[in-house]
């Protein structure tokens, strides 16, 4: 049975992915900062049906707490096949690139970017292990450098100085990791989930976390034939999925 680790899995958008590798097959760690939503997550999953499921306490801008679920999960299996760093924050409304403090920037830098170099550094014992080991980094095409910089694009107009810098960050992190591990059976992607409807945005996305997680499932699951150290988003591009950074 293969494994996986979603951080932020006990709602939203993670808690879906989670079912939807459940549905696969898949064991599934549900990283959760708080674990009493984690554990109430993994009710809600063991009551559907979904049994290969446990609650991890996980804090990825804790290294303890990190080091600590690498022990507890390390001590229950020897390879953990995927890696769905999906735990992020937005940092609040508004974010205008003039008054925005650097202790915003830090702060949701701090979960967003340095949260997924904590989370894929301390597991990637784990994950060279497998002999298909994949990593999804949850990403969004409104944080495209080459998007936000088209008068012609629908979202031009919706900046976000902060969350977009974030994430805009994580993705050159994901082309330099999947460079790194470029001839290793390593698939490593940022993947959008689309404008879902979730706390995230308080709800104003228009797809469902359903729809989010199938699309995040799709690339943890990808075979050898699959891409790596691309920009995926399916919303944006249903053709191929590729978009631009």
């Amino acid at each position: 049975m293969k494994t996986a680790l979603i951080t932020g899995a006990n709602k939203g958008i993670g808690f879906e992915t989670a079912k939807q590798l459940l549905e696969n097959g898949y064991f599934v760690f549900i990283g959760s900062r708080n674990i009493e939503n984690g554990e109430s997550a993994v009710k809600q999953l063991k009551d559907a049906g979904f049994q290969n499921t446990k609650a991890i306490r996980l804090d990825v801008t804790d290294i303890i707490s990190i080091e600590n679920a690498r022990k507890e999960i390390g001590e229950q299996v020897n390879i953990l096949d995927v890696l769905i760093n999906n735990a992020g924050i937005n940092g609040g409304m508004p974010q205008a690139a003039l008054e925005a403090p650097v202790e915003a920037f830090q702060n949701v830098m701090d979960t967003n970017l340095y949260g997924v170099i904590r989370v894929t550094q301390t597991f990637m014992d784990m994950l060279g292990r497998s002999e298909e080991p994949r990593i999804v980094n949850v990403s969004s095409s409104g944080c495209s450098l080459t998007l936000h910089s088209d008068p012609g694009w629908i979202y031009y107009s919706h900046k976000g100085a902060v969350y977009t810098a974030s994430k805009a960050a994580m993705n050159m992190y994901t082309i330099n990791l999947a460079y790194e591990l470029r001839d290793t059976p390593f698939k490593v992607n940022a993947v959008c989930p689309g404008f879902v409807a979730t706390d995230f945005n308080g709800h104003r996305g228009t797809g469902t976390a359903e729809e989010g997680g199938k699309r995040l499932a799709k690339y943890a699951m990808i075979t050898q034939e699959g891409p790596t150290g691309k920009f995926i988003s399916e919303e944006y591009n249903p053709e191929t999925g590729e978009t631009p950074w």
